[in-house]
C-alpha cells in the first residue's frame, strides 16, 4: 500500500506530510517491481551509474529499475510537486546538503532497518558519509559521493617560480601563492593571481567553512546551534582576507566560476575545487597536481562534496525493498569499486584496496586525501540559508567591511536559520 502524501505549504517548497497506514501483506505480483529513479549525473559519471542499474537489472528478476536524467535544479525545483501528484520517482538522488530539506519535510523513508541489516554492506561505508545523510538521529539517504576539497594547482607555474614541493602549513601556502602571483607591469593587477580564491558562489559553499576548520572554527554545532561569531573564524577571515587584499594572491569580488576560468586559462597557479576540475584541467591543456588544502594553525580539513539517495516516500513496501536491494548491490565491494574508478570519486567503501583504484590516478591522489574530509553542515534542514549567510559574510568581508558588524550579523542569520 502506497503512503499518501500532503502538501502544506512552506514556501515556494511545500512540505510533505505523511497519513501513515501499515500496510498488509504484499500482494503477488506477476512481474518484478518497476521503480522510477532521478538523478543528475551527465557527465562519464552518468555513464558508469547507466551501467550499474543495468548489470542490477540484468542480476536479478525481481526488481527493474529505469533512470530519467534531469539537471540538480530541476529535480530540486519538481520534486516536492510530483510526489505530491504521485508522480514522482521512487529512488532520487541530490546534492547531500538538500537531502536534509526534504527529510525533515517528510519526503523520504527512514531506512535505519536498511543500514542495521546484514546483506546491506553498509558497514563498510565511511562514516563521515553516512553521518550526511543523517537528520535527527536517523539516516534517510545513502551517499553517492563523499569528496573533500582538494587543490588543483598548475605544475608547470610552480616549476617556473621554482617550487619543488607543495605547501603544507597556511603560511607555506600563503608564500607560495605570493610568490606565484606576477604583476609584470606594475599596474597593480597581477597577470598571474597565486590563488583563485573566491569570496562568494564557491564550491558548494564549503571553501570557506575549510577555512574556517583550518582556525578551529566552525558554523553550526549539533545542528541547532550557530557558532560562526567566533575567535577561530575571525583569525581564519583576517588572515586570508589579508591575503587577498593585501598580498592581492587572488582577485577581490571572485567567484566560483570565475575561479574555474581564471585556473584553466592559466592564470592563477592554484584552485579548491572537486573532482571535475580534473577534466577541466585536462581539456585545458595543464598538467596538473591535486594535493590536499594545507593545515590551518589549529587543524587540516576540509569541506566535503557529497550526493545522497533516498527512497521517496511514495514507495510503497515492494519499492522501498526494491531500493534497498539496489542499495546493498551499489555497494558491493566491486561494484562500489566499479563506481569510484568510473565518477572519479573515492571510494565510499573503506576497505576498497589502493591497488584497486590505481588505474585512476585522480581517484588515487583524492582517495589519499580523504582524510580530510569533514560533512558540511550534517543534518541541518536549513542549509542552504546558513551558507547564504556565510556567503554574504565573506564576500563583504573582502570587500573590506568590518568584522566587528558581519560576524555578529551572520551569527544572528545562521542563529534563525535552525531550530
Amino acid at each position: 500500500m502506497k503512503r499518501s502524501l500532503a502538501l502544506a505549504g512552506i514556501g515556494a517548497a511545500a512540505a510533505l506530510a505523511l497519513s501513515g497506514c501499515t500496510a498488509g501483506p504484499p500482494e503477488e505480483s506477476s512481474g518484478p517491481v518497476e521503480l522510477t529513479f532521478w538523478h543528475g549525473y551527465t557527465e562519464a559519471d552518468g555513464d558508469v551509474l547507466q551501467q550499474i542499474v543495468d548489470d542490477f537489472n540484468d542480476s536479478q528478476d525481481d526488481v527493474k529499475i529505469t533512470t530519467e536524467v534531469k539537471t540538480w535544479a530541476v529535480i530540486d525545483d519538481t520534486l516536492l510537486p510530483a510526489l505530491s501528484a504521485d508522480e514522482g520517482p521512487d529512488i532520487v538522488a541530490m546534492p547531500a546538503e538538500r537531502l536534509p530539506v526534504y527529510a525533515d519535510r517528510g519526503a523520504f523513508v527512514d531506512l535505519s532497518d536498511w543500514y542495521g541489516s546484514a546483506d546491506s554492506n553498509a558497514d563498510a561505508l565511511n562514516p563521515q558519509a553516512v553521518e550526511m545523510v543523517t537528520v535527527n538521529g536517523a539516516p534517510y539517504g545513502v551517499p553517492t559521493g563523499f569528496v573533500p576539497l582538494s587543490v588543483f594547482y598548475n605544475k608547470a607555474l610552480f616549476a617556473a617560480a621554482g617550487i619543488a614541493d607543495f605547501p603544507q602549513t597556511w603560511d607555506e601556502w600563503r608564500t607560495a601563492a605570493t610568490q606565484l602571483t606576477v604583476d609584470s607591469d606594475g599596474d597593480g593587477t597581477p597577470e598571474q593571481y597565486g590563488l583563485a580564491l573566491p569570496d562568494h558562489d564557491t564550491v558548494a559553499n564549503g571553501l570557506w567553512p575549510t577555512l574556517f576548520y583550518g582556525a578551529g572554527g566552525d558554523l553550526v554545532e549539533d545542528a541547532e546551534t550557530a557558532v560562526i561569531d567566533s575567535d577561530a573564524n575571525r583569525e581564519a577571515l583576517e588572515y586570508w582576507v589579508s591575503a587577498i587584499r593585501d598580498d592581492k594572491i587572488s582577485p577581490t569580488g571572485l567567484d566560483g566560476i570565475g575561479a574555474d576560468e581564471l585556473f584553466s586559462s592559466g592564470k592563477a597557479a592554484m584552485h579548491v575545487g572537486g573532482p571535475w576540475m580534473a577534466s577541466i584541467a585536462k581539456d585545458s591543456g595543464i598538467d596538473y597536481g591535486i594535493a590536499a588544502v594545507p593545515a590551518g594553525p589549529e587543524a587540516q580539513a576540509a569541506s566535503a562534496i557529497g550526493v545522497a539517495m533516498g527512497v521517496t516516500a511514495q514507495a510503497g513496501e515492494a519499492e522501498t525493498a526494491g531500493a534497498e536491494a539496489f542499495f546493498s548491490y551499489f555497494f558491493d565491494l566491486d561494484v562500489a569499486t566499479q563506481w569510484s574508478l568510473g565518477s572519479g570519486w573515492p571510494p565510499l567503501r573503506t576497505d576498497v584496496p589502493a591497488d584497486a583504484v590505481a588505474e585512476n590516478p585522480v581517484v588515487v591522489s583524492l582517495t589519499e586525501i580523504a582524510p580530510t574530509s569533514r560533512a558540511l553542515l550534517p543534518g541541518v534542514v536549513n542549509s542552504v540559508d546558513v551558507l547564504d549567510a556565510v556567503d554574504d559574510l565573506t564576500q563583504r568581508a573582502v570587500a573590506g567591511e568590518s568584522l566587528d558588524d558581519l560576524l555578529p550579523a551572520a551569527q544572528d542569520e545562521v542563529q534563525s536559520a535552525l531550530p
